[in-house]
């Protein structure tokens, strides 16, 4: 799969480890649902100038 975009880039969570500590919980109940190993990206809206 090739996911390409200029409006969104993937977003910088170094450092928050509550943000992360809510992606792997998410990424655990979505597991136990469906039997599935998944892994969730995060991306952020990018601003005019960054473009």
């Amino acid at each position: 799969m090739n996911i390409k975009t200029d409006e969104y880039q993937i977003a910088s969570l170094s450092g928050d480890e509550q943000t992360v500590s809510a992606i792997k919980a998410a990424e655990a109940a979505i597991a136990d649902l469906t039997g599935k190993e998944v892994t969730l990206i995060a991306y952020e809206k990018t601003t005019m100038q960054e473009q």
